[in-house]
């Protein structure tokens, strides 16, 4: 699928205004999708690294079936295996040797969100002659070495990786979980989603990612006080994420609820529904720096800020709150305060999170009070929501959620 839109005139409103998109990822959705990674393989040379996680992809039999079409089209396999869950960059410098020791030709990731991350930062940081930590995580430059093609096969999903350019890496060290936003050209290539191959997904991942997929959304659409098309279809995303979570909740095997949270996934975070929008992404960086200290399941990170963080800022979007409260929850707003409807809409969505099972506080993560001052001062602070934190605000938002 490629989307390519420019606009330049300029705009007579505020709704969108100027802007660019180009999403240049090809994706094969569907339970034989798997087999549209012989004609992938065939415009790439003969190396191709072999990127997956902690084994589970050969406990579940997709491992052997990728093998199987790397060597059905006489492809040279290096094996990169062990990505974690939260990309260390100590694992990155090793993937960057094994890319650039053996002069692949396309970095091939097996897995979920963590191992998309991960590939996109090994292509474009093995042939890097700087840092790459410094270079892209600290400095926040662009690419301007070679880039190494990434393709794509989902096991789990949540982070939208598999259509945009954004990577994750994690600096124990430096107590420092930082993403950086790549442009086009570091899109993976290709990516294969199979419904059924997010199945075997462990309860507790499975409802993470689905928070992971609400909380990309949210971060969108609360920005903004003008009238976006962007908004009504972060709407439809989330009425459909939320009906679907129920039902997958109840059967985690249910081909259609899996099949279209598959697809909210990947149009919450492939940049379309950011476009018009200021976006916050507060929470995320809150839920990084929490990340960076326990090394806790992201989505469960986010969740565990979420009803202080959105408590604390919707007197600042209030209008928006109320919108969200009354086209998403369905909260009836007669007779009511705008308040009123936008904290009755914050109750109903922190009851679906307890329904779902998320982690609500962020001390079952291991957040201790001694921590909350470093967390705050590993935060970094945005500026594109309804008000922009200070040190102590964070600290304080901390506390709500602890």
């Amino acid at each position: 699928m490629k989307i390519c839109l420019k606009q330049t005139q300029k705009g007579m409103m505020a709704m969108l205004g100027n802007f660019s998109y180009c999403n240049p990822t090809k994706l094969h959705f569907g339970e034989q999708s798997i087999q549209a990674l012989h004609d992938e393989l065939r415009q790439y040379g003969k190396r191709v690294m072999l990127v997956y996680g902690g084994g589970s992809i050969k406990r579940n039999g997709i491992y052997d079936e990728v093998v199987g079409i790397l060597k059905a089209e006489e492809k040279i396999i290096y094996e990169d295996a062990g990505v974690m869950p939260n990309p260390t960059v100590e694992k990155l410098y090793e993937g960057c040797k094994i890319a650039r020791k053996n002069e692949v030709d396309l970095i091939l990731a097996v897995g979920g969100g963590s191992v998309c991350d991960y590939a996109k930062a090994v292509s474009v940081s093995a042939y890097c002659e700087e840092d790459p930590w410094d270079k892209y995580y600290l400095r926040m430059e662009d690419v301007d070495n070679r880039i190494i093609p990434v393709g794509c096969v989902l096991t789990m999903v949540g982070t939208g990786s598999e259509m945009n350019g954004g990577s994750v890496i994690t600096n124990h060290t430096q107590k420092k979980k930082i993403g950086h936003v790549f442009g086009e050209n570091v899109f993976p290539k290709f990516s294969i989603l199979n419904p059924v191959l997010t199945f075997s997904i462990p309860k507790y991942q499975m409802v993470a990612g689905f928070f992971d997929i609400m909380s990309h959304i949210l971060e969108q659409y609360f920005s903004g006080e003008d009238d976006n098309t962007s908004d009504y279809i972060m709407e439809g995303l989330l009425r459909s994420l939320i009906h679907s979570s129920r039902i997958a909740l109840k059967n985690p095997m249910d081909y259609e609820a899996r099949s279209n949270i598959m697809w909210t996934a990947t149009w919450a975070l492939n940049t379309l529904v950011a476009k018009g929008k200021s976006t916050d992404w507060m929470v995320h960086m809150i839920g990084q720096a929490i990340g960076a200290y326990t090394d806790a399941t992201h989505g469960m990170t986010l969740s565990a800020v979420s009803m202080a963080y959105y408590r604390f800022i919707a007197p600042y979007g209030l209008e928006k709150f109320k919108k969200y409260a009354i086209n998403v929850w369905d909260v009836v707003p007669q007779g009511k305060t705008d308040r009123q409807i936008a904290d009755e809409g914050l109750g109903r969505m922190e009851s679906y999170m307890k329904e779902l099972g998320l982690v609500m506080n962020i001390s079952e993560l291991g957040v201790t009070q001694n921590m909350l001052e470093d967390i705050a001062d590993s935060t970094f602070v945005m500026q594109g929501g309804y008000k922009e934190l200070n040190h102590g605000e964070i600290v304080e938002i901390l506390q709500n959620s602890i």
